[in-house]
């Protein structure tokens, strides 16, 4: 009965016009199949998916983001590192240490003895034969005493007044300066008498100026030297030439001066000259040893 019911409803529809299904169809076509519900619930997985796979993409620490950033960051470090190396600022190369002058170009002989030995004298005696020039250190450091505006003065003449040894920069640095000044005016024979009277000082003139030829080493007695300095001091005004200062002098030279002598001594660049005989004698025995050594 339900069957021919369809049929006449199906007959009877208009032509053009679909059939309506019957209410009871149309209810039961409200319950989906088994296989519709799988594919839904398949499709509303998918959706999950989909969405949480955006929410991935927005979040910047979603696990490939953070790697993907990491390999930027490698790659930029190697690049950066390779830049750096390739275009690395070289550093400027230390400045030549050595002495300031060649001992080819210039020749300094020490002058070397006791207060009173008479250096001085065969100095001046060179000096006006040999054309040297004559560099006490003595006389350099009393200039500076006096000079107005100097900084060592008052030291200076604390030492000399004490028979103490001068701090070796300040006689260094007038050296030095000395040397340069006449080597500008093309002189390159130096004596330097009274010095080096330490071992630093010896080291330090050699290391920053020039390495010396050799070192003429004036023998003479002490009382022999000791006269010499008393008969001096009636007329020189020098404070250092008082029998007080003398012996301090004396006994300076000996512990500390000596083992200059004996330093050079072992390199085979001292002259040894007696210095208590008559002032030519001894001139003549200088100028003989300064033509042994090549030097006229």
């Amino acid at each position: 009965m339900f069957t021919r019911s369809l049929r006449t409803a199906s007959l009877k529809a208009p032509r053009g016009q679909l059939l309506k299904a019957p209410i009871g169809l149309r209810a039961y076509s409200k319950f989906p199949s088994s296989d519709k519900k799988k594919s839904e619930e398949k499709s509303n997985q998918n959706s999950n998916d989909q969405k949480d796979s955006k929410e991935q993409k927005k979040s910047p620490f979603s696990k490939g983001y953070v790697l993907g950033a990491l390999g930027i960051l490698a790659v930029g470090s190697t690049v950066l590192a390779s830049v750096y190396t390739k275009h690395e600022p070289k550093l400027a190369p230390e400045p030549k240490k050595g002495p300031a002058f060649s001992d080819k170009d210039v020749s300094v002989i020490f002058v070397l003895g006791g207060p009173g030995s008479g250096k001085g004298t065969q100095c001046g005696k060179l000096v006006n034969e040999k054309g040297f020039v004559h560099l006490s250190a003595g006389d350099l450091l009393r200039a500076e005493q006096v000079r107005e505006g100097s900084l060592d003065g008052a030291l200076i003449a604390q030492c000399i007044k004490e028979g103490t040894i001068v701090p070796q920069e300040v006689t260094v640095r007038l050296l030095r300066n000395a040397v340069a000044d006449n080597v500008a005016k093309g002189k390159n024979k130096f004596l330097v008498d009274g010095f080096p009277r330490k071992m630093d000082q010896a080291l330090t003139f050699e290391d920053e100026i020039v390495k010396s030829a050799f070192t003429l080493f004036f023998e003479c007695p002490e009382q022999v030297m000791l006269d010499r300095l008393l008969e001096r001091g009636k007329t020189s005004g020098r404070a250092d030439d008082n029998i007080e200062s003398i012996k301090k002098r004396f006994r300076t030279f000996v512990e500390t001066s000596m083992p200059v002598v004996d330093y050079f001594d072992k390199q085979g660049k001292v002259v040894k000259l007696r210095c208590d005989e008559p002032v030519d004698t001894v001139g003549n025995r200088v100028k003989e040893a300064l033509v042994k050594r090549g030097i006229n």
